[in-house]
């Protein structure tokens, strides 16, 4: 899964896509390097960040997501919150809906259901502005499994099918170092709940803070993150450099192949 965020104020690259323009010649060059999937937000989630304006999200992401589909029929995720914003997104051509709240918001659970695309339920502490002061569990697997298994539930319970549901830890989301090293450690414990596992680790604080480089410096270390996903049970890494990590991963797979 591809990063692609026309914001401002992204963590890694904010302001790089910040126009349709941008953001499209990007979308093109990873679909050139073996994307899967393209995540586009219009909405930083970044640890600190403010929500936006319905509006202002619409005029980032649907013209983006309409231009794409001109040229590709590649899986679009919209990664947003609001309801709206889901039914413009999947109405102009996205076919799955990354939810940080885990659709929790609003009516998103219904709406997403009523579309009947895949989404992706994550787990996060706190909100965007407050979820790195002080993030706190007793056991951060089990809490982070009991959330997740919740969310499944709900989701279920509204008419979303097991098939259409994908389920994310949350690294960086109300978490410290040591939360998220225990997480990826045990990730294949997230396999239990018998649906795709995504793992979004690419350039995020923690990396930053282990091999200490600013975020465009870390490549190296997303790789790494993105092996050790990959090793431990993801199904999916969502990523900002696709063609670098698609080698990694193919050296993981071709592993799997013999063992």
């Amino acid at each position: 899964m591809g990063v692609i965020n026309t914001t401002p104020d992204s963590f890694s690259d904010g302001g790089r896509f910040d126009t349709v323009d941008k953001a499209f010649a990007h979308a093109r060059q990873l679909i050139g390097d073996g994307v899967d999937i393209l995540d586009i937000g219009g909405e930083s989630t970044r640890p600190g960040s403010r929500q936006v304006d319905l509006e202002q999200e619409l005029t980032r992401t649907i013209p983006l997501i309409e231009a794409i589909r001109e040229i590709s029929d590649i899986p679009i995720s919209i990664d947003t919150n609001k309801p709206a914003v889901m039914q413009a997104a999947v109405n102009a051509g996205a076919t799955m809906i990354n939810s940080i709240w885990a659709l929790q918001l609003d009516d998103s659970l219904q709406v997403a259901a009523d579309l009947a695309v895949p989404v992706c339920l994550m787990h996060m502490q706190g909100t965007p502005e407050t979820m790195q002061q002080n993030p706190a569990y007793t056991d951060v697997v089990g809490e982070v499994m009991d959330f997740l298994k919740a969310r499944m539930d709900a989701a279920l319970d509204a008419g979303i099918t097991q098939k259409n549901i994908i389920v994310d830890p949350g690294f960086g989301f109300g978490k410290t170092i040591e939360h998220n090293l225990l997480l990826l450690a045990s990730l294949a414990v997230f396999r239990q709940l018998e649906v795709p596992v995504l793992v979004g680790l690419s350039r995020k604080g923690m990396i930053g803070r282990i091999v200490d480089k600013p975020a465009d410096q870390r490549l190296y270390g997303s790789l790494s993150a993105a092996v050790m996903s990959a090793m431990m049970g993801a199904d999916i890494v969502r990523v900002h450099d696709v063609a670098e990590t698609l080698d990694a991963i193919a050296m993981v797979k071709a592993l799997g192949e013999v063992l």
